[in-house]
């Protein structure tokens, strides 16, 4: 055989996957068994295998596929697989691309609902720490909801019987469909721009768990637990539980719970103010009955009967006191004049008149002992100046050349020696009443 018969890998490869394609029983092929090798890829495409107790295929689902899907494929779960066998051209191997994926024994939501409900518990969303108490006596609510359907109805009914002083804010929102979980999110989120509300009631009446997975979406519980108004959910029936009921601030069984848990009852608090205004009015009787009794008791008694007895210790100690204090002080008065006669006397024994005189010529004699001092140190000082006049006078160079010397200079630089200068320079001379320019036209030295 010629080598033209022989066939490339790539055309072989090609004809079984042609051959594959065009066989009807593996366009859509139904498939159970354990996933193992699960890898979720950036883009949003899911590889994986399939395995059972004696085989196993490589499986692919791509993003647009695998967007559909309500749970995330985990190592071990059993499954459900709708698809197509093919093959893929560059590794030469067949492998199942898998179009829709149920889990087995349980429904898709089920397990994302279980799925994310632990992975949001582990993040710290249901924390009871994270809670915000509900207000007792809110001055508006806000209500997320759709406009039609007995929820809203419900929830405005009950708030206006039951506190009729509350405001009611409504956003309409929708609650079921792709758009549901988006538009939650972002009422959610006005309301807290707005600042209008002081509780929001998120929810809607029953349904199917289709009907309401918008509450079961990983965006509306974070847009719940990061809302600064606190959030009563009231998702469906009592029986019914969401996510947004784990993440809420406080869960109600139904819408008309979450209104009546939103506001007081007007009637309860009126019954409840008379009950304190007749409890008041009781102890405030007791303790008036009990104070003039106390009063009557004080005014009955021995001491108040006969009250100049109380005081009349207190006035013969006061009198004794002023005896004392009366003693005490023509004593005190006596000492003082002594000591003052006995200061007057030595007063008088030493005049100051002498001291004066004493002191007066002692400090005349000390000026007239300084004055001389200053004088001779002035004078020896003056000579002193005078000599170092006369001394700078003999050596300053302006007083010789005033007797006929001159200086010299080349470049501000005093020319000490012929060697300084050449012929044709110009050098400056100083005298001593000014200065001269000089050109050099000749040199001799002392030996020529």
């Amino acid at each position: 055989m010629t080598s033209s018969s022989y066939l490339t890998v790539k055309a072989l490869t090609k004809y079984i996957k042609r051959k594959f394609d065009a066989d009807p029983h593996l366009r859509e092929v139904y498939v159970k068994g354990e996933l193992s090798n699960v890898k979720i890829h950036t883009s949003g495409h899911i590889y994986f295998t399939l395995k059972d107790d004696t085989a196993r295929i490589t499986a692919a689902m791509f993003r647009m596929n695998a967007s559909k899907l309500k749970f995330r494929p985990e190592e071990g779960m059993q499954v459900f697989i709708r698809g197509e066998v093919s093959v893929y051209e560059a590794s030469g191997v067949y492998q199942l691309y898998a179009h829709s994926m149920e889990p087995d024994g349980v429904g898709g939501l089920f397990v994302a609902f279980n799925q994310l409900k632990e992975r949001l518990n582990k993040e710290g969303l249901f924390n009871p720490n994270f809670k915000q108490p509900i207000p007792k006596f809110p001055k508006t609510v806000g209500v997320l909801t759709a406009t039609t359907g007995a929820a809203i109805r419900d929830i405005c009914t009950t708030i206006t019987r039951r506190y009729p002083l509350a405001e009611i804010v409504i956003y309409p929102t929708i609650v079921q469909g792709e758009n549901a979980a988006p538009n939650i999110v972002q009422n959610i989120q006005l309301a807290n721009k707005q600042k209008l509300c002081d509780v929001l009631i998120v929810g809607r009446g029953g349904g199917s768990i289709e009907d309401l997975w918008a509450f079961n979406e990983e965006i509306v519980a974070r847009a719940i637990f990061e809302s600064r108004i606190p959030i009563i959910s009231a998702v469906g029936h009592e029986t019914d539980t969401t996510i947004a009921d784990f993440v809420a601030d406080l869960r109600a069984p139904t819408p008309t719970a979450a209104a009546e848990l939103a506001v007081p009852n007007q009637h309860e608090l009126v019954q409840r103010i008379l009950q304190n205004r007749s409890q008041l009015h009781q102890m405030v009787s007791s303790k008036l009955a009990y104070e003039r009794s106390r009063l009557t008791k004080l005014q009955k008694a021995y001491p108040l009967a006969t009250p100049e007895r109380l005081y009349r210790p207190f006035t013969e100690r006061l009198i004794q006191m002023d005896i004392q204090l009366g003693r005490a002080s023509q004593l005190f008065l006596m000492k003082k004049s002594a000591e003052l006669q006995k200061l007057d006397t030595a007063i008088k024994l030493h005049s100051p008149k002498n001291d004066i005189q004493f002191y007066s010529k002692q400090l005349e004699q000390t000026t007239n002992s300084l004055t001389r001092s200053i004088m001779t140190v002035l004078n020896k000082k003056k000579d002193s100046y005078l000599s170092a006049i006369r001394t700078l006078e003999a050596l300053n160079p302006l007083a010789i050349m005033s007797r006929g010397y001159s200086v010299s200079y080349k470049n501000n630089k005093v020319i000490k020696s012929i060697s300084q200068i050449e012929k044709g320079e110009e050098i400056s001379i100083h005298y001593h009443d000014g200065e001269a320019q000089a050109t050099i036209t000749k040199i001799m030295d002392k030996g020529e």
